[in-house]
């Protein structure tokens, strides 16, 4: 049997002492280890109280149950008993967990400490060897028969927790889009001072095709994730927010994560060796990139619940097209974009195959359409043309002739060019 594992990790545990004892900053008692107050996770997650969430699809074992321990108050405890392969954040206080019951498939608060304060056992058994993200451990974990809450209906674990899942989705999508930022800064500030054939290499025209390039890539991808963020704060009260909220987070989620590992690695080539050398950012920039693509559900995975998406509710493409649409006077290339998301749209039997090429050419139109609302200026232009047409080129430092590279440039880093 294979199970699904959703770690939700906590603030410190003095930080949650201050919310369980009360504090003057807050106005709600938050006790989580008690079950007349089980109800308030989601006022905790609107307040802050929970800073990550993550999806971790277990391969190897299943948590399973003994029979539960007893209603108390409504919010039934449980013992959960079983092997995850993948937990990240060990050192959290709390965590949430999907596993199978009897019912399905059912959501579960397993805290730190039992409700008479006794350590909660949650046996580390080793801790991942991992490619990057270091500093946020990851673990292997045995469940010995730890104490946990039932959150929301027995056998309904993913519409208790989809909402985790979206907003850590988004999550990705803006550590990602930092990374590329902080990659283009170093590639910039290193152009801009290192000097090769009589000028500084941002004036040489090759490199500042590159750099001008990435600079489209990276504003781009940082514009998508704070319109995607404002689309969540706004949902609750806009319907079209709601819609694109729920089509473009694994939309952006998966263009802008795998777009990171590309903006690193081309960075790391602008400055050369030195963008190889421990001695930088950049390699370990290169090492965190691919990351945020895995974690929350891999790029397949992330075109699949798009296709869900759509099929549940295809006002989330009229709600697409709503964007884009108003541009297609000013930016022409929009229109067959368009036509083209229609016309794959109609092949019903064909979109899983070509899932990705769907999302991709959204993506690349939502994109272009914030942008020119946000008045980018070059940035937008630049951007419309290079990758409307026939979607990015393989490589970055194609851009065509006529473009104000300088313009480009100086606009991610200002004086970079002077």
């Amino acid at each position: 049997m294979v199970a699904a594992v959703v770690l939700l990790f906590l603030i410190t545990r003095q930080e949650m002492d201050r919310v369980i004892d009360g504090d003057p900053h807050h106005q709600r008692r938050v006790d989580l280890r008690s079950p007349d107050r089980i109800d308030d996770v989601p006022h905790a997650l609107d307040r802050g109280v929970i800073v990550v969430a993550k999806m971790i699809h277990n391969w190897v074992a299943v948590v399973d149950f003994k029979e539960p321990l007893g209603d108390d108050g409504g919010a039934q405890a449980w013992e959960l008993v079983g092997h995850k392969w993948f937990c990240s954040a060990p050192m959290s206080d709390a965590f949430l967990s999907l596993a199978q019951s009897d019912e399905g498939l059912s959501c579960f608060l397993v805290p730190r400490w039992r409700p008479d304060d006794s350590v909660n056992p949650i046996h580390i058994q080793r801790l991942k060897d991992k490619l990057g993200n270091r500093s946020n451990a990851s673990s292997e974990i045995e469940y010995p028969g730890t104490w946990a809450r039932l959150l929301g209906e027995a056998g309904r674990g993913v519409p208790t927790i989809i909402r985790m899942v979206a907003e850590t989705r988004l999550d990705c999508v803006i550590g990602s889009a930092a990374l590329m930022r902080q990659a283009l800064s170093q590639a910039i500030s290193h152009c801009s001072q290192r000097k090769a054939f009589g000028a500084p290499l941002v004036r040489q025209p090759l490199m500042a095709n590159v750099l001008a390039d990435l600079a489209l890539e990276t504003e781009a991808a940082m514009t998508l994730a704070m319109h995607l963020a404002g689309r969540f704060e706004s949902a609750a009260d806009d319907e079209s927010s709601e819609l694109l909220a729920r089509l473009m987070t694994p939309v952006a989620k998966y263009w802008v994560c795998k777009r990171a590992v590309a903006v690193t690695n081309e960075a790391q080539e602008c400055m050369g060796g030195a963008g190889y050398v421990e001695d930088f950012i950049l390699p370990r920039l290169y090492r965190e990139a691919p990351v945020n693509a895995i974690w929350e559900g891999s790029g397949n995975i992330q075109c699949l619940d798009v296709l869900r998406a759509l099929a549940r509710e295809p006002r989330c493409f009229d709600a697409l097209v709503g964007v884009i649409e108003p541009h297609v006077s000013t930016t022409p290339a929009l229109g067959p974009l368009i036509d083209d998301l229609k016309r794959e749209l109609c092949c019903a039997d064909h979109l899983p195959l070509r899932a990705r090429h769907l999302v991709e050419r959204m993506v690349l139109g939502f994109q272009a359409a914030i942008l020119i609302e946000a008045e980018a200026g070059a940035v937008a232009e630049a951007f419309c043309a290079s990758r409307l047409p026939s979607g990015p080129g393989g490589l970055f430092g194609s851009l065509a002739h006529g473009h104000d590279l300088e313009a480009i440039i100086d606009r991610a880093w200002p004086g970079a060019c002077s």
